[in-house]
């Protein structure tokens, strides 16, 4: 009896190793499959470039965020997907006006023209535009060392730049972008009448890099106008104050609140063969800032994920869940699309198990990073072998994405494609954010990329606490 159990068990271990392979092999070619598709007969590129060049910037509650919309669920409806919608969600509506003016004058008549863009949220100058002496700080911790006493009634110069010496720019950028976020707020406390903060931004260069800000608790009257001042020209007036202390600015916004507006999710999905109540999101944001036209940011993450749904169907693959691709509205100055998506999922009980989001750029794919439990992950990183053809080796714990953040609930995977980031932040929030910048090949590496985790994703489930997954 012994012997026939052992020859049994042989037989098991036997059949599942054998099955294994055969999972591998046929993962292996359905990868194949997926980045053939995307190389040789991809639309991401060509959906980008009228993303890009016939809408332009996509500034929530804008006229061109709601072309972008009703392009991309055109788009996707010639996909064949089982549904296509437009999920409503009330987003801010902040205009930027005219272009913003500023210069420095060292003496009467003696002025020097300087790069500027109001940051998303400011309130406007006064009429005549702002013109006082500046101050230079190196970031929010600063201004206590200076005080009441000489920050009052002056502009606050905040010049702490991004660290070149980190490897991971995002680590480089969330050094510094409290500056811009609550900079105006803080400095606001010590009397300044404005702030001008150093562009987020590597590379020396004349593009000022807008992007949010907050007032935080501020009353309209107390709040003060915030622009981003160019790198280069950031460099200039710190040189120039330290030997013209008494030098001026003068700077001109014309931005304006208004008051909210309906916009929309755009939502597809292809309906699960077997388990059609586990859901599984690929996404990026369609809104992008007014100065560019979006394209890395996060254009290129909304045709990616657009694309993933197009090869899955292309390719004849049938996924065993539903898979929904959400381009969410107002990422860049409200999140409001991410939080709209994750509460009518809670209020519908719906259950996903998975979400992937692109917002890092089109740049080449190195793999993903994931929030995820240590099982979940070992799980997730057991199929890294497979992606080593394509050079994706980048497979850790961290950052899912702010867009999906919300969808977070202690049992989901929330995963992010990690692009090489080093030219990110030369585009990022700036008029150098354009489709020239773009690269074919690399974008549509990504989205086969994001195509062949959602591919293993769906076909071997995820594990949960109850160490059950749906195979």
């Amino acid at each position: 009896m012994r012997k026939i159990f052992i020859v049994g068990l042989s037989i098991l271990c036997s059949q599942l190793s054998f099955s294994q392979i055969n999972n591998k092999q046929e993962d292996s070619l359905n990868l194949r499959k997926l980045y053939d598709m995307s190389l040789l007969n991809g639309k991401s590129y060509q959906w980008l470039e009228h993303l890009s060049n016939d809408i332009g910037g996509r500034l929530s509650g804008s006229l061109d965020a709601q072309m972008a919309v009703e392009y991309t669920k055109k788009e996707l409806e010639t996909l064949g997907l089982d549904k296509v919608w437009l999920q409503p969600v009330m987003v801010p509506k902040w205009i930027r006006g005219a272009k913003e003016f500023a210069y420095i004058e060292t003496a009467p008549g003696s002025t020097r023209n300087i790069n500027i863009t109001a940051l998303g949220g400011s309130v406007s100058t006064p009429l005549g535009g702002a013109k006082a002496q500046v101050i230079e700080v190196q970031g929010i911790e600063d201004l206590a060392r200076y005080g009441e006493e000489q920050i009052k009634g002056k502009i606050v110069f905040y010049n702490r730049p991004m660290r070149a010496d980190l490897i991971n720019t995002f680590e480089a950028y969330g050094g510094c972008v409290d500056q811009r976020y609550s900079g105006a707020a803080e400095a606001a406390k010590y009397g300044a009448i404005g702030v001008l903060v150093r562009s987020m931004n590597l590379r020396l260069d004349d593009f000022p890099h807008t992007g949010t800000m907050s007032y935080g608790e501020l009353r309209p009257s107390q709040r003060i106008p915030a622009a981003a001042i160019s790198t280069n020209d950031a460099e200039y007036l710190s040189s120039l104050l330290k030997i013209e202390k008494k030098a001026e600015v003068y700077f001109k916004l014309n931005s304006e609140q208004l008051p909210d507006v309906q916009s929309y999710n755009v939502i597809g999905e292809i309906t699960g063969s077997q388990f059609p109540d586990e859901y599984i999101v690929v996404g990026g944001h369609l809104d992008s800032w007014d100065v560019g036209d979006g394209s890395h940011d996060d254009g290129a993450g909304v045709v990616q994920s657009m694309e993933v749904l197009r090869l899955l169907k292309e390719s004849g693959i049938k996924p065993k869940r539903s898979i929904r691709v959400v381009l969410f509205m107002n990422e860049e100055n409200g999140l409001r699309g991410g939080n709209k998506y994750a509460e009518v999922a809670v209020e519908k009980n719906e259950n996903h198990i998975f979400a992937l989001e692109s917002d890092s750029g089109g740049f080449t794919p190195r793999g993903f990073s994931f929030e995820a439990k240590q099982d979940q992950f070992d799980q997730i990183a057991a199929w890294e072998s497979l992606f080593k053809p394509y050079l994706i080796h980048y497979f850790e714990l961290g950052h899912g994405g702010a867009d999906i953040g919300p969808l977070k609930n202690g049992e989901i995977v929330l995963a992010g494609l990690v692009p090489d980031s080093q030219r990110y932040f030369d585009h990022h929030h700036s008029e150098n954010d354009t489709f020239e910048h773009i690269n074919k090949r690399e974008l549509e590496l990504g989205a086969a990329t994001m195509a062949s985790l959602i591919y293993l994703v769906d076909k071997y489930g995820i594990s949960t606490n109850s160490g059950v997954s749906k195979l």
